[in-house]
């Protein structure tokens, strides 16, 4: 054990998210004075295999309040943690995971694990006195991820004014993650005085997205290829479209309702709508396309689009390297979302991680709809090697402190940096 690393104190303090909600901040400090600090964000479209949050319950802040996880990090975790080193992380996080007991981390409560794994992991690397990203991936941490950023947001983050979460941008065709972020805050800014010109901007929704008043779900894909276009970018080649379904939100057991247009469909109408818009626009990327009780679906959803769209699993997979290894069995998605507070620890989220490389699969560090200004979610993208990275829209602090963090290591990279671009895909996006 390092003496300079060992942790001499744990402390955490209740703060507030994007949402004004209670989370959890942790420090870590250790014997040579380096400190290390992790805010965890909260989500809002959760999957039932995820890790659970502890959450006070009761009338205060209607039931978000997070103090017995606080009591739980400053009592029993720091007793627990005491004495270790903190650049062992997977150690720390073992001892973590067996401190709870519980399957889904429900004791202690996700966020109060997750708290000290990260806050350990940002001590550790000021010791070594070396940004997040390099210690966690040494000289080989050099590629800037591609990233998808939100122009409308839907369903759960925005009243369900639209059924679809989340329809995105990417930029396969930039050179640099830079030049990626110019040409969103275009695409975005023409996105905005589109729906004004139409009477049909209502403001932006959780992530930072505008929330525009639709007829249809196909009318957001028009407006979104007219953002692009004009913004004078070449749709498809320059910039594609990466849609977030979300279809466990509005489906249940085969069955999908879509509460804007009014309609019900079954898993093969849903499938027909999907590959019928993979056609008609230049969609790169779709998450969550069936729902996560619907794996035989999800399974022909990805057969039937082949390599010319990335398939992404958030509610199916949960960052869990056993789901991801179920799912590829079995034909369904080809990529991983990665969610840390899906696990609970630093380390399953790098497993599962490890496990989706291994089988083929892309992948993508992201964020949740209760966010802060904690960058952490950038440094991992980088120091693993992810190649892509999802935080919300080009607006509110606390996604753009993200991509900024992101700008600057791409900046002090120089030289060295690598922009992931479409090659990160595995597919060929249309």
């Amino acid at each position: 054990m390092s003496n300079e690393t060992s942790i001499t104190r744990v402390h955490a303090r209740r703060v507030w998210d994007s949402r004004g909600r209670p989370t959890v901040e942790a420090e870590v400090s250790l014997r040579g004075g380096a400190v290390g600090r992790s805010i965890v964000p909260a989500g809002a479209s959760k999957g039932m295999r995820e890790a659970l949050e502890l959450r006070d319950g009761g009338k205060a802040f209607g039931g978000q309040d997070v103090q017995l996880a606080v009591a739980n990090v400053n009592g029993e975790i720091a007793r627990a943690v005491l004495g270790m080193a903190a650049d062992d992380q997977v150690a720390i996080d073992e001892v973590l995971i067996a401190l709870d007991g519980s399957p889904n981390r429900g004791r202690l409560g996700a966020n109060s694990l997750l708290a000290v794994s990260m806050a350990a992991a940002h001590a550790a690397a000021n010791a070594r006195g070396v940004p997040l990203y390099r210690y966690l991936g040494g000289a080989a941490a050099t590629l800037l991820p591609m990233p998808q950023i939100q122009i409308f947001g839907g369903g759960a983050h925005a009243g369900r004014r639209v059924d679809i979460q989340d329809f995105m941008v990417v930029c396969p065709g930039a050179a640099s993650f830079a030049q990626a972020l110019e040409w969103t805050a275009e695409v975005y800014r023409h996105a905005g005085e589109l729906m004004a010109e139409r009477g049909s901007q209502l403001g932006v929704a959780d992530e930072g997205g505008w929330w525009p008043a639709f007829d249809a779900n196909e009318d957001a894909l028009e407006a979104l290829v007219a953002a692009i276009e004009r913004s004078g970018l070449v749709p498809g080649e320059q910039v594609a479209i990466a849609l977030d379904i979300a279809a466990s939100e509005f489906g249940h057991n085969g069955r999908y309702t879509l509460g804007l247009e009014r309609r019900q469909l079954d898993s093969d109408g849903l499938i027909e709508l999907l590959l019928r818009w993979c056609d008609k626009f230049p969609i790169a990327s779709i998450e969550d396309p069936l729902g996560e009780d619907d794996g035989a679906a999800f399974a022909r959803f990805t057969a039937a689009v082949g390599r010319r769209v990335q398939v992404v699993g958030d509610d199916l997979l949960v960052s869990s390297a056993e789901l991801v290894r179920e799912s590829a069995a079995a034909g369904a998605a080809n990529t991983v979302l990665l969610k840390p507070n899906q696990r609970g620890t630093l380390t399953e989220t790098l497993r599962c991680w490890e496990v989706a490389r291994a089988l083929g699969y892309g992948g993508i560090v992201s964020a949740r709809s209760g966010e802060t200004e904690d960058t952490t979610i950038v440094h991992l993208a980088i120091g693993w090697q992810v190649g892509q990275l999802k935080v919300g829209s080009f607006a509110r602090g606390e996604r753009m402190a993200k991509w900024n963090e992101a700008l600057r290591i791409e900046e002090r990279l120089g030289a060295r940096a690598r922009y992931a671009g479409v090659g990160v895909f595995g597919c060929n996006p249309a």
